[in-house]
């Protein structure tokens, strides 16, 4: 960056101290943990064209302590275009406005889920979504907004609830294989969940095979009336 370039040309009273900050950890996951969470961000990718998405990386918001992080099942910031990134750093690219968490086991201790609300109030989130497959029907998605600078959960009727971020809906529905997962829709039922890329590739040729079904169809119908007609 130019900033760190023109800064190295200067001089200082002292060397720098570089302080680590970690891009990966080795921390189990479950299949199904996984296979929820890489549906969801395969559905987020395709915004990338307007924000930056995220998916377990570590997202730091003190420049002084590296420990104040949090890696998320899925996060996005709005208003840049996705790039490949190793960790996300709040004060080089601003504070993530939607995160999303599936709940494990290690999450479901209530002291370990309130440590986590209190970083992500630090870190600054306007939306946070938790995802619980284990939880029973009706109590398997909470959320919180940023409000006058609290964080605060929703009230949630019937595991939908509008995704305030995207402008969109969040939704539980059987996918990837699982009775449960969370997932974007464009409409406040479910109705129109927002498709993969594989969902959306389908969905086109399902639908040109419709249309040449109807075309050929209607030419069959017009070939049996100029039968008729001649006949």
């Amino acid at each position: 960056m130019q900033h760190a370039a023109l800064a190295r040309r200067l001089r200082h009273v002292r060397a720098p101290s570089p302080l680590h900050f970690p891009e990966e950890a080795l921390v189990p996951e479950t299949k199904r943990h996984l296979e929820i969470r890489t549906l969801l961000y395969v559905v987020l990718k395709t915004f990338a064209d307007r924000a930056s998405i995220g998916s377990d990386q570590f997202v730091y918001w003190s420049a002084s302590d590296p420990s104040r992080c949090l890696a998320p099942d899925a996060f996005v910031r709005l208003g840049t275009p996705d790039t490949p990134f190793g960790s996300w750093k709040t004060w080089e690219r601003g504070a993530p406005e939607l995160a999303v968490e599936i709940v494990s086991e290690h999450d479901s201790d209530p002291q370990t889920w309130a440590d986590k609300l209190r970083k992500y109030h630090e870190l600054g989130v306007l939306e946070l979504v938790a995802f619980d497959p284990d939880a029973a029907s009706g109590e398997r998605l909470r959320v919180w907004d940023r409000i006058d600078d609290d964080l605060i959960e929703r009230v949630v009727e019937g595991e939908r609830s509008p995704c305030t971020v995207l402008n969109l809906h969040w939704v539980i529905v059987p996918a990837a294989g699982q009775p449960a997962a969370l997932r974007l829709a464009r409409t406040p039922d479910g109705a129109e969940l927002v498709p993969t890329p594989e969902e959306a590739e389908r969905r086109r040729a399902e639908a040109e095979q419709a249309a040449r079904a109807t075309a050929e169809r209607r030419v069959a119908e017009l070939e049996a009336e100029l039968r008729r007609r001649g006949g």
